[in-house]
């Protein structure tokens, strides 16, 4: 038998409750161990998209399942292991005295064993670049490191499918390199929600456009980078002089 997808979502439609239409019948299907960027101008619906996968927001028409299991409210509390989301600002997701402590706070919610969440925490650190921090306040860490953490903080729960939130926003040369080096070797499916379109290239052989609540493209990352008209129609940009032919 096949493996359900880590995400599908059919027909999704959402309105807030002042009335704006946000998205309209979205459908994404991503495959386990795929690396999607979610591409879109301001205000295309990308948040509005990301906040459905975990059940935040309830869809006014469609579903969205993750690993085959539909996102309601039974399933919530599964679901939201599976999906993990790691914010923009790091500092919305470390909140504990030490890296330790805020890495081991999800497994430690889900009831596990001491040695079980002591062997998450270290595995996840390992897979972030941050083993031997444990024991480190985060605010003393660089905001680098603290992303990394983020990302830890997630990995310690086993999810299905990362969801990254413009993971290269705010990070200095170095930063956005050992970030890029720890998300490659990742071994889960990935969805990078980004307006960073080099780093898209780098990370995701695969990108989909959403703008006004619509998916207008979904395909190799490279294909649609190098179509400028499509760029400009959906207000998306290259920095100038960046060739997409020559990476």
């Amino acid at each position: 038998m096949t493996a359900p997808p880590s995400l599908l979502v059919e027909d999704l439609a959402y309105a807030y409750p002042d009335g704006h239409q946000a998205l309209y019948g979205v459908d994404l299907r991503i495959e386990r161990g795929e690396r999607v960027a979610l591409l879109g101008p301001n205000g295309a619906g990308k948040t509005t998209l990301v906040l459905h996968l975990n059940g935040i927001l309830r869809a006014g028409r469609g579903r969205v399942t993750v690993g085959g299991l539909p996102v309601d409210k039974p399933a919530l509390q599964e679901i939201r292991r599976r999906v993990g989301i790691v914010f923009q600002d790091p500092d919305d997701q470390l909140f504990m005295p030490t890296v330790g402590e805020d890495v081991a706070f999800g497994p430690r919610n889900l009831g596990l064993p001491e040695a079980e969440i002591a062997a998450r925490v270290a595995e996840a650190l390992e897979q972030v670049g941050m083993s031997g921090y444990e024991n480190r306040p985060p605010h003393h860490l660089s905001f680098g490191q603290r992303r990394r953490v983020a990302v830890a903080t997630v990995l310690s729960m086993h999810p299905e499918i990362l969801v990254l939130d413009e993971p290269s926003s705010n990070l200095d040369p170095a930063g956005r390199r050992e970030l890029a080096e720890v998300l490659q070797a990742l071994p889960v499916t990935l969805l990078m929600v980004t307006h960073d379109l080099p780093y898209a290239l780098q990370l995701c052989p695969r990108s989909v456009i959403l703008d006004e609540g619509v998916v207008v493209a979904d395909g190799a990352t490279r294909e649609l980078l190098a179509n400028p008209d499509l760029l400009s129609r959906h207000r998306l940009e290259l920095p100038y002089g960046f060739d997409v032919s020559r990476t």
